[in-house]
């Protein structure tokens, strides 16, 4: 057995004492068997990290491709394109037709090739999906689907824009040897307004047939509000060769759009590029909204979210023949108006008037209505009216052009989105050596009586009436030049321009003087508005919010603190720690959606519908009054005076119509109550007009509805400025001793100076009483008017009720202006009598 202990065969023969096979490596390879003795250990190690390593980067692949949250973004395009090589048949209306498939196939086939190619797309792309077609030769409507990283969602909106912009672009489509691509848009779709291409949920074709109105509602209409959380959509289409109409008789959506609206598009994908309107909100029968397509199709979707659903809608449609050319020769006098006037002009409109008048005469235009789409954050006008070399845009209000020659040139051109009411316009010849025969000629081609010039107020519109003009004894001469009326000196209003009329005024006791001269109510300082117009009244001025000591001018909460904010009831902030600013604000809202009395017009349905009419049984419309709760309504004390053996203070004679817009047009939408009980101030001074107010209680209460609404009351603190536009409105006299308006009349005034007025006026106007008004005359409350609101507009909306119509010299006289009840002296009379 071998010994392995043994380091030598001892059997071995030994010379000089070292056995004979026994041999040492050198010296100098000691340092070499370490360096090998250690490379064989680590050997292993590297082995295993290397393994490690590979398996690392193995699961971290894995992880990648399979388990790893998928951080990209899910976004939508829509668009459409015209292929020229195909024409348009029946059978692709029906997306469920062999036909149809095909084509559908064809084009979706195409435009991932297409995709696919662009290096900024492919990686990015998803499908293509083309869920319409119409006639032009055909047109393709699709949604495009792309998944992609967050960061790279700006370039790859940026690539797909590209596409419908540029030539090179369009280039591209040349993918399919069976489609010629004349046209592709393509844009990001408005993440609201995004479906799933193939949902069919609520989905609705429709066609319009010759000679039929068609009709179509929301879903549950009118039974039931329209679901939460709906996405429809209605196809609407015409015979070739025709455009559609389609007007919404109800309209009653939320009046918040970010939440449910309505959008119509000039085509059958929901592009922005051919948008022509997103509603919500109310509008009234006489404010329908009326759209026209500029082709046989149109497009309307409704999306409601989860909360607040509203009636919805019904809208009727029919087909109208394609107008040819709208170019026109005019000659003599006649009108002009944008396409299809009144209703919305379409899309894609150009039309031009040639106008001709005698030789020897101008041509004189008079735009009476001018409602076109606002000029972009630029300046320049998307649709627009040229005339005289220029282009005209957005509203504006009656406005003459006058030609140089007996012939002028008028185009009217709109784009492809966002359609608004349009123009409507007189021409006739004039006279260019007598332009306004009898009359002032205005610079702005605006004739206007003789007795206006020189009169100091801008009857023209471009000062051109005042200027050059030679002040009279009763006019400040202004810094700018123009003579105003000494009654407007100091009266608290920059009438001047310049604030010269209020420069180096003598303040009243309880007006501070500004650093400008200007002078203003006491209590405006520190109220954390600018009154001064040189923010003098607000500095060394603690400006919070925090409590202050309590007087008549400030707000006071319900726990008893004051604060110093100004009018801060229902603005929609809190500003009382217990949040008493902002309750009861039921109020002071109208729900219809509006455009933009003696000299007035005519309001809109439920424009105004806090408004009531008075009936004095057996006389018709007597007065009128506010709604200021479901059962009580205010209105003036000298409506319920006896006299002449008529007993007007019984509350049994009189009958209220709330709802009410053209008087003796009753419908389902006007309420008619019986008064149980009248109170009138128990201080009423018939002699003065003073403390001129009073409640009237309904025998039963009302239920509020879009025509049917209450006023909000101001607060004891609540401050009108002077200056400040307000609304009358009324069914009272439209002229001195004339007859009364049949339709609801609204006319825009301005609050007076009470010092002013109280020098005018043939009776003292106390602290208790509102002036307003226009001292050049024309526009006031008259007759019949009695009673009425004078409606406060506020910033956010919400309306106050400032003064109740009470008196005044005669109706619209000049330098006469009308007196009305200030309802925030009254405040704490009406809750205590009514409890509201």
């Amino acid at each position: 057995m071998r010994n392995s202990g043994l380091m030598y065969d001892p059997k071995k023969e030994e010379i000089n004492g070292i056995p004979e096979e026994m041999e040492f490596l050198p010296a100098s390879n000691q340092k070499n068997l370490e360096k090998r003795s250690l490379k064989e250990r680590m050997l292993p190690v590297v082995v295993v990290i290397v393994v490690a390593l590979l398996a690392l980067m193995i699961g971290l692949l894995v992880w990648h491709f399979h388990f790893r949250p998928d951080d990209r973004i899910k976004k939508m395009y829509n668009g459409y394109l015209t292929i020229a090589n195909k024409q348009f048949t029946e059978e692709l209306e029906d997306s469920d037709s062999k036909a149809f498939k095909q084509l559908a196939a064809t084009v979706e086939e195409m435009l991932e090739n297409t995709y696919m190619e662009m290096d900024e797309v492919a990686p990015y792309y998803v499908r293509s999906t083309v869920t319409a077609f119409s006639e032009g030769s055909v047109i393709a409507y699709y949604w495009l689907e792309c998944q992609v990283p967050p960061e790279n969602a700006a370039e790859l909106d940026e690539a797909i824009q590209a596409i419908s912009l540029s030539k090179s672009g369009r280039s591209q489509l040349g993918v399919s040897k069976s489609l010629r691509i004349d046209e592709l848009v393509v844009e990001s779709a408005d993440p609201r307004k995004v479906k799933p291409p193939k949902d069919k949920s609520c989905f609705f074709d429709l066609h319009a047939l010759p000679g039929k109105v068609g009709t179509f509602t929301s879903p549950g209409f009118p039974n039931s509000p329209y679901p939460a959380n709906s996405w429809c959509q209605w196809v609407i289409r015409a015979d070739p060769h025709h455009i559609l109409e389609l007007k919404f008789v109800t309209f009653d959506l939320e009046k918040i759009c970010h939440n449910d609206f309505v959008v119509v598009y000039d085509s059958l994908s929901p592009i922005e590029k051919r948008e022509i309107t997103e509603r919500c909100g109310i509008y009234p029968p006489t404010n329908a909204l009326k759209l026209i397509s500029s082709r046989n199709v149109m497009l309307v979707t409704l999306m409601t979210d989860d909360d607040e659903n509203y009636p919805g809608f019904k809208a009727v449609f029919r087909q109208l023949p394609e107008r040819g050319e709208c170019n026109e020769l005019l000659e003599g006098s006649g009108n002009i108006s944008s396409p299809y006037y009144p209703a919305y002009y379409p899309p894609q409109a150009d039309c031009t008037w040639t106008l001709r008048v005698s030789s020897g005469k101008h041509v004189k235009v008079i735009f009476k209505v001018f409602l076109l789409q606002n000029p972009g954050k630029d300046g320049t006008c998307k649709d627009y009216v040229e005339i005289n070399s220029k282009r005209i845009c957005g509203e504006k209000p009656r406005m003459v052009e006058l030609g140089n020659k007996n012939e002028m040139t008028v185009r009217f051109r709109s784009d492809s989105a966002e359609s608004f009411r349009g123009f409507f316009a007189t021409f006739e010849p004039y006279d260019p050596s007598k332009p306004c025969p009898e009359e002032f000629a205005c610079n702005n081609g605006r004739c206007i009586q003789l007795g206006l010039k020189c009169d100091g107020w801008n009857d023209c519109g471009d000062n051109s009436d005042e200027i050059g003009c030679v002040c009279t004894s009763e006019q400040f001469r202004c810094g700018t030049g123009l003579c105003k009326s000494k009654f407007w000196v100091c009266d608290g209003v920059n009438d001047c321009g310049d604030n010269s009329d209020e420069a180096n005024c003598e303040c009243e006791p309880e007006e501070m003087k500004c650093s400008n001269g200007k002078c203003i109510p006491q209590v405006q300082k520190c109220n954390l508005v600018d009154e001064c117009g040189d923010r003098s009244d607000e500095k060394d001025c603690k400006n919070d919010e925090s409590t202050v000591t309590c007087t008549d001018h400030t707000y006071k909460c319900k726990d008893g603190s004051c604060i110093r904010k100004k009018n801060p009831e229902c603005d929609m902030t809190q500003h009382c720690a217990d949040g008493s600013d902002e309750k009861n604000c039921a109020c002071g809202s109208r729900p219809y959606k509006h455009s933009r009395i003696v000299g007035g017009m005519d309001a809109e349905v439920g424009e105004w519908p806090w408004q009531v009419s008075l009936h004095f049984k057996g006389h018709g419309s007597t007065c009128g009054a506010s709604v200021i709760s479901e059962s009580w309504l205010v209105s003036a004390a000298h409506c319920f005076q006896d006299g002449q053996g008529v007993r007007y203070s019984a509350p049994h004679n009189w009958l209220a119509y709330l709802g009410l817009h053209i008087q003796h047009q009753l419908n389902d939408q006007v309420e008619k109550r019986n008064i149980k009980q009248i109170i009138v101030h128990e201080q009423y001074n018939p002699q003065m007009f003073d403390n001129d107010i009073a409640l009237l209680e309904l025998a039963h209460p009302v239920t509020f509805t879009s025509v049917i609404q209450p006023i909000c009351l101001p607060d004891g603190s609540h401050n009108f400025p002077v200056g400040k536009s307000t609304w009358v409105t009324g069914w009272g006299a439209t002229s001195e001793n004339g007859a009364g308006a049949k339709v609801l009349q609204k006319a825009e005034i301005r609050i007076i100076k009470r010092a002013v007025c109280d020098d005018l006026l043939s009776s003292a106007v106390t602290s208790r009483m509102l002036c307003a008004g226009y001292l050049s005359g024309g526009i006031d409350a008259c007759q019949g008017d009695s009673g009425g609101p004078m409606s406060s507009v506020e910033e956010n909306g919400k309306v106050f009720l400032a003064g109740i119509v009470s008196w005044g010299d005669g109706c619209a006289r000049k330098n006469k202006p009308g007196v009305y009840t200030k309802v925030s002296e009254f405040r704490q009379w009406i809750k205590q009598h009514s409890g509201v």
